[in-house]
């Protein structure tokens, strides 16, 4: 029997590689693409700036026009989820209802509820993965049932699991189209099904930022959406030399234009098919004499979003200190003014300003200017609790993520997963060292613009005279430093090391036993017969995994760590 069915999008706002959508139209005579704008869920259960609602937004809008293209249509529902859902299965005479499996544990319970909402009213539930590259649950129960808390230890048990499942094929317009055949036909041509009626759309369109009273700020330069995704994805993969070559260690963090990829909104969003950029990779790959590995190429910043996605679905409480066990209980500072100043880019130091005030503006920020900034919140200067920053990058970042979220802060407070804690990232010299005339700060930062290059990253060493001169005054029109990095930085070291002495048991569950992770060099002499086709399995031979790295006061740029693309 072919279903009528409600197809759910919640993350996976798009038609290319969507399994799930595939699946329902292969098994249906109608199906009626919805996303419920449950606001009251959304807020209540995730932090969500002005930016990303335009972003969001702006991916709806994408995705009813590319179901337009096909001859079906988008329906925006707006209402509390179960009641939503409810009425339209009554309404539409629904059989079943397929959504993305998500690892989230709100997600997951929303699963729950639909299931249960099934069972009550007689109609099937299939949800299948795909928004990371596997099931969790399946790598879940190859580690005996834990999730693997390295990344080394996370590699081999991929070696064991084999490579993740490719693509599916793309849907097309024959996929939506009604057919007035009879029922043998109809079986015969069953992937083909027809749309939602017309005037649908139109009662269900999908809102405008006024109707949602969104602030109209400055837009992002990230536009969102499925077609804005694939035409960024194709602008970077037609430079093989760069793909193959690519290192995320090397690339800028002060740069005007972002050095990596700038990706990371569409994925996280699922505008862009993590699987399909891994098997585009994977092609690239093959094709070259040399290239990157994991943990620094660009398949490499895929396995650690998985790494971070796998880790988080079964650990109790990832986004939080209390009853994490993998997380150091640490007794930090609380402080509302001090994380207020943070927050708003006005802490005194420019580099660390500038970057907040990017992060504001448009939404993205290179990862190595998040960990800078998120040192500096946490065991670096302030001493001010990683799920702090947490939620202020929830709210403001267009790739705001669940578990890369958690994971990073973790990691760069020094929480969990990163080991090397006496590394800290000075405010001063990590910005000059690859931006020395200071152009990033001037672009953020125009109240500092007319400083020489000498002063730019400490204008409170220029005499009053030359403030006056660049027409801004220290403790005026911009602040003095509101610490002293020098003493601050000393004195969190020695109760970052208390720390890890007491909780010696926590701290071990998230480190490898390897060499020296800030000595891994990516291998890059290795015979074309040896080099890897892609291939997971094949990684964990040829890579020198790290346990966690990140950069202090780098002078080269040649270490590897995980972050946002």
């Amino acid at each position: 029997m072919l279903h009528r069915t409600i197809h759910l999008f919640r993350k996976g706002l798009r038609l290319h590689d969507n399994p799930t959508l595939l699946a329902a139209l292969e098994s249906s005579e109608v199906v009626y693409p919805v996303y419920i704008l449950d606001r009251k869920f959304m807020t209540s259960m995730m932090r969500i700036g002005a930016l990303r609602w335009h972003f969001l937004l702006q991916s709806l809008e994408d995705l009813q026009r590319n179901l337009c293209q096909l001859g079906s249509c988008l329906l925006v529902i707006q209402g509390e989820y179960e009641s939503v859902l409810r009425d339209h299965v009554q309404k539409w005479k629904i059989t079943q209802v397929t959504l993305d499996a998500e690892m989230e544990p709100f997600y997951k319970e929303m699963e729950a509820n639909v299931r249960r909402l099934g069972e009550e009213l007689g109609f099937e539930v299939l949800s299948l993965v795909g928004h990371s590259l596997y099931d969790t649950k399946r790598i879940l129960d190859l580690n005996g049932g834990t999730p693997p808390l390295t990344y080394k230890r996370f590699l081999h048990v991929l070696s064991l699991l084999g490579d993740p499942e490719v693509p599916v094929r793309n849907l097309t317009a024959e996929d939506f189209q009604s057919l007035q055949q009879s029922t043998e036909l109809r079986s015969v041509f069953s992937r083909r099904c027809r749309p939602p009626d017309p005037g649908l759309a139109e009662c269900y369109r999908v809102p405008l930022p006024v109707d949602l009273k969104i602030p109209l700020e400055s837009l992002s330069p990230w536009r969102g959406g499925e077609t804005e995704g694939l035409q960024r994805l194709e602008q970077h993969l037609t430079d093989q030399g760069w793909v193959a070559s690519f290192t995320k260690p090397r690339t800028i963090p002060n740069s005007l234009l972002p050095s990596t990829t700038g990706l990371s909104p569409y994925f996280s969003m699922g505008c862009l098919s993590v699987r399909a950029f891994f098997y585009r990779l994977s092609n690239i790959y093959a094709q070259a004499k040399h290239h990157s590995l994991p943990p620094v190429s660009l398949q490499g910043q895929l396995l650690w979003r998985e790494f971070f996605y796998t880790v988080a679905s079964a650990t109790p409480n990832f986004t939080k200190m209390a009853g994490n066990p993998i997380c150091l209980q640490i007794s930090w500072y609380e402080d509302a003014e001090r994380l207020h100043k943070w927050k708003m880019a006005q802490t005194g130091f420019p580099w660390i300003d500038a970057i907040m005030t990017q992060l504001r503006q448009e939404g993205w920020i290179h990862h190595l200017a998040r960990h800078a900034v998120a040192c500096f919140l946490t065991r670096g200067d302030l001493w001010i609790s990683w799920e702090e920053g947490m939620k202020v990058f929830e709210e403001l970042l267009l790739d705001a993520d669940y578990s890369i979220n958690a994971g990073n802060w973790m990691w760069l407070s020094a929480s969990a997963f990163f080991h090397h804690y006496t590394r800290i990232f000075c405010p001063v010299r990590f910005g000059k060292r690859t931006d020395p005339e200071g152009q990033y700060i001037r672009k953020y930062l125009p109240v500092l613009k007319n400083f020489p290059s000498k002063y730019i990253y400490e204008p409170w060493t220029a005499s009053e005279e030359e403030q006056k001169q660049a027409g801004c005054i220290i403790g005026q029109d911009y602040p003095f430093p509101m610490v002293n990095h020098k003493e601050a930085s000393d004195h969190n070291l020695q109760l970052m090391k208390q720390v890890r002495e007491e909780q010696y048991r926590t701290a071990q569950l998230t480190r490898d036993d390897t060499d020296d992770p800030m000595e891994m060099k990516v291998k890059r002499d290795q015979s074309e017969e040896n080099v890897s086709k892609g291939k997971v399995a094949r990684m964990t031979e040829q890579t020198e995994i790290p346990s966690g790295i990140t950069h202090w006061e780098p002078k080269n740029g040649k270490r590897g760590e995980p972050g946002a693309s």
